[in-house]
């Protein structure tokens, strides 16, 4: 029988060898993501909402598993986001409500929980902040840039052919008119509307109360609390013991970390899968973003 070649060995072994600690990084990886929030007993599980809301897809999965995992009996959803795309944020508040109709679900606000930070907050049994987080900017915001002088400077001239009066709204190319800031203004208090009823409903407050702070202003831990806009004055602890103490768990809680991370580039490359955006079109961003967001997205 003819003896392989000993660098093809070595090559044959280097592949095995790699194979295999790939597998068991992505073992590894599973038991700490999702394994064992399926092992655990009376647990809370703490799901982690960061940055700018651009991809609702993994938080939702996420949460809908959790909410049918047997052994975590609460989850407290911990919020360190300035907002970000609306159809994104009121996913995860949908998903949030899911969760409610199974076990508790309570809110943690970070440095920052603003705009659709809170929107999703909103939809929690509870709402916990620190006295100086930065919370509430209940309110929509479009943005548009023109570069029609910019062009004008370096001598280039854009030309757009539409087919629909409004079809190229919001194009860089020109000034906006009247009419078109007019049509942006009533969509933007239509999406804003939503915001407070979700609110509304989540807070079980007359949608009239919620009207009279939702003017985008953003609010401390402790002005929020005396507006209603939160619960109480805490941190993540007391929100994992508030979590647990309405779940019915006795004793010291087990928390798990849903320990939820952006993919390694290498592997991003491999299947062709890109980071999120904000629901856009042509020059608009259409958000729920706090004003002291940075950065924006782009």
């Amino acid at each position: 029988m003819a003896r392989r070649h000993p660098i093809l060995r070595g090559f044959v072994g280097l592949a095995a060898t790699g194979f295999v600690v790939v597998l068991a990084l992505a073992v590894f990886s599973y038991l700490k993501t999702e394994g064992l929030a399926l092992l655990e007993k009376d647990a809370v599980a703490i799901v982690t909402v960061e940055g700018v809301i651009e991809d609702s897809r993994d938080t939702v999965r996420e949460l809908d598993r959790l909410a049918e995992a047997s052994g975590v009996r609460a989850v407290v959803l911990r919020i360190e986001s300035p907002g970000g795309g609306v159809a994104a944020s009121q996913e995860i508040y949908d998903a949030v409500l899911r969760v409610h109709e199974k076990k508790p679900i309570i809110a943690s606000l970070g440095g920052i929980a603003a705009s659709g930070g809170y929107y999703v907050a909103s939809a929690c049994d509870a709402i916990l902040a620190s006295p100086g987080t930065l919370t509430g900017s209940i309110g929509v915001i479009m943005r548009v840039q023109n570069v029609a002088e910019l062009l004008k400077k370096i001598g280039v001239q854009g030309i757009t052919v539409k087919a629909g009066k409004f079809k190229d709204i919001g194009s860089p190319l020109r000034e906006m008119s009247e009419e078109e800031k007019n049509f942006l203004e009533s969509l933007l208090a239509n999406v804003h509307g939503q915001f407070i009823d979700a609110v509304a409903k989540g807070r079980k407050l007359p949608p009239d109360e919620v009207r009279t702070v939702a003017d985008g202003r953003i609010y401390s831990g402790q002005q929020a609390k005396e507006l209603k806009l939160v619960d109480q004055l805490g941190g993540l602890r007391e929100a994992v013991h508030l979590a647990a103490e309405r779940a019915g768990i006795s004793g010291e809680p087990r928390w798990i970390e849903i320990d939820k991370k952006q993919s390694p580039w290498w592997w991003r490359r491999i299947t062709g899968l890109m980071e999120g955006n904000p629901t856009s079109f042509g020059g608009l961003q259409f958000i729920y973003q706090g004003p002291l967001a940075s950065p924006a997205p782009g």
